[in-house]
């Protein structure tokens, strides 16, 4: 089964992003990504810019309608996605618990939905 990480983080761990790598949290997230790399079940991931640099878009009544930045107004913003290859959803749980951004934000495991993707390829 594959599972999607999505990685909420608070905007200190952002600004951590701009740190010289020697920080703590930093140090975690290396760890943590040679670990995922290390068990063969990571396909893909990467961060994402800030939330400031995201725009929003919807369709109303025909229209298009752009919003700069996230449309979440929360204190807690999607931060990356990890994509993995896991045999359970309790797999994906313990990989979620592990990653660094647990214990100051949040991690949501989902799963992927290739029957969905079949419909529409």
């Amino acid at each position: 089964m594959q599972f999607a990480l999505l990685i909420y983080e608070l905007p200190e761990a952002f600004a951590a992003r701009k740190s010289d790598g020697t920080d703590s949290y930093t140090g975690a997230w290396r760890a943590y990504h040679k670990a995922l790399v290390e068990s063969g079940s990571y396909l893909a991931g990467d961060p994402l810019e800030v939330p400031e640099t995201g725009t929003t878009v919807r369709l109303k009544e025909g229209k298009r309608r752009v919003q700069d930045g996230p449309f979440a107004d929360t204190k807690e913003q999607l931060g990356g996605f990890i994509i993995m290859e896991l045999p359970s959803l309790d797999a994906a749980l313990d990989w979620a618990a592990r990653c660094p951004t647990a214990a100051t934000g949040a991690v949501e495991v989902r799963p992927l939905a290739p029957a969905a993707k079949h419909r529409i390829t």
